[in-house]
């Protein structure tokens, strides 16, 4: 491995001497946490001292896997630092051999908690002399299996909450099973910004921020498009934009088996002409929507975050299934019937003072705490031993499973040929590259054509 120089400071070095680069890597599983997980490095990593700043060297990495995003999901998703074509896909056991010979200081693991929890065993089993410090969270609203995902991240030196909210809850749920709590850091949502809403005489768009899999079922999502085109015909003069998160084929964070492209090629009449599709990235549609509405989409906070009308729908129920139980108490729950008749939701303050939205104008101070305990671990130079929560020991009927599908042993060391054979040519490259994208595609069929069509069968 090589020398690593960067965690620890140099007495002999002059004021003259240029300070070594921050080496940061990231690793995501799907497109939303590859946002996340690259926005987060920078947040991280900027905004210190100007007069003793150092050089930051972010290198991107995608977990290989059903969610892989696509070269125009990387597009998409905007800004972040990081140029695409310089984004590259790894295995677990990859990745790790990355770790080991790169010598990061910084590793964000922007994963699900399965993910997540295989790496820092993994990371553990490489026992490095200098390890980096692992960062990793959550990439939006934690909603659903809060106790599961946080324990799977637990062992990070840093699990960042969005909010004080979740800082609370997450503090709560690791000392309630005896873990250590003190990796809980509170900061906020790391692609949050825009400027605030303004309203343009002239314009008048209403934005339908759509989610791949909530609600899950045809009938609740042919309902949710039924009403938002009912609205555009009820407002001609509206420009009513349905905002998709991928095309056909493509995979998010969640798996979609029932696109709204497809639903709305069935609509009744046709579509409206002041109806659209519409993808790009979230905060270039909210620069100009006048009304923002989901069932429970994060893209609520970043639309709350710049001051925007949002609605948050209760036509389907408020129910944890859906997500929308987060928003009990916001003022922000209506449904289309009071939509259509002109209502606009009003934002309860303290709601959003919870909610690390940072409408107040603080968002700029929202990484200071995090950004402050990197620099302090890293000075540290000599980092503990990763200690995550579930062991062999503690966790002997679940933890084996998690590190499997990451090709992993019980002890976090790669199974017997799980490390990939180096890339010998061209042609083997380009073959090995065909093949996978062929194996990804059958998947995607069977998610999205044959997985429901077996689930209808086994309901009749």
């Amino acid at each position: 491995m090589p020398p690593r120089t960067s965690n620890t400071a140099d007495p002999a070095r002059t004021p003259a001497e240029p300070r070594p680069a921050l080496r940061v890597a990231v690793l995501a599983d799907s497109d939303t946490r590859w946002k996340w997980g690259a926005l987060t490095a920078r947040r991280l990593t900027s905004g210190a001292d100007e007069r003793d700043a150092r050089p930051v060297e972010v290198s991107g990495l995608l977990l290989r896997g059903r969610a892989t995003p696509t070269p125009r999901q990387l597009a998409e998703v905007g800004e972040v630092g990081i140029e695409a074509e310089k984004v590259r896909e790894v295995t677990a056991v990859e990745f790790l051999h990355t770790v080991r010979d790169e010598g990061y200081d910084v590793v964000v693991l922007a994963l699900v908690g399965g993910g997540v929890q295989a790496m820092l065993h993994g990371l553990a089993a490489l026992d490095l002399t200098r390890r980096p410090v692992i960062v990793t969270g959550y990439v939006g609203v934690v909603y659903e299996k809060l106790a599961d995902g946080l324990l799977l991240r637990h062992g990070a030196d840093i699990v960042l909450a969005n909010s004080a909210h979740d800082a609370e809850r997450f503090r709560a749920v690791y000392e309630g099973v005896g873990a250590d709590a003190s990796a809980v850091t509170e900061a906020a949502l790391p692609f949050l910004g825009g400027a605030p809403y303004r309203a343009e005489e002239g314009r008048d768009t209403v934005v339908f921020a759509a989610q791949p899999s909530v609600p899950a079922s045809r009938a609740d999502r042919t309902y949710l498009l039924r009403r938002l085109v009912e609205h555009a015909r009820l407002h001609p003069r509206r420009e009513v934009l349905l905002k998709l998160r991928s095309k056909p084929g493509e995979h998010t964070t969640h798996i979609e088996e029932l696109p709204y492209q497809k639903l709305a090629q069935k609509v009744p009449g046709g579509l409206p002409p002041n109806f659209r599709l519409v993808y790009g990235h979230m905060g270039e549609v909210l620069d100009r929507t006048d009304l923002l509405v989901t069932v429970s989409s994060t893209a609520a906070l970043e639309s709350l975050h710049r001051r925007i009308p949002t609605a948050v729908l209760t036509d389907l129920g408020v129910r944890e299934p859906l997500g929308n139980h987060h928003f009990v108490g916001s003022g922000l729950l209506t449904s289309w019937d009071r939509l259509d008749g002109g209502y606009r939701p009003r934002p309860d303050g303290r709601w959003l003072s919870g909610q690390g939205v940072a409408a107040d104008g603080s968002y700029s101070a929202a990484y200071d705490t995090a950004r402050a305990k990197v620099a302090e671990l890293l000075a540290d130079g000599q980092l503990p031993p990763l200690a995550p929560y579930y062991t062999p020991a503690t966790a002997p009927g679940y933890l084996p499973g998690i590190l499997a599908r990451h090709h992993l042993a019980p002890d976090g060391t790669p199974l017997p040929g799980a490390a990939a054979p180096q890339e010998t040519g061209r042609v083997r490259g380009a073959v090995r590259e065909t093949v996978r994208n062929a194996a990804r595609g059958a998947y995607r069929h069977g998610v999205q054509r044959v997985a429901p069509v077996i689930r209808r069968m086994g309901e009749l």
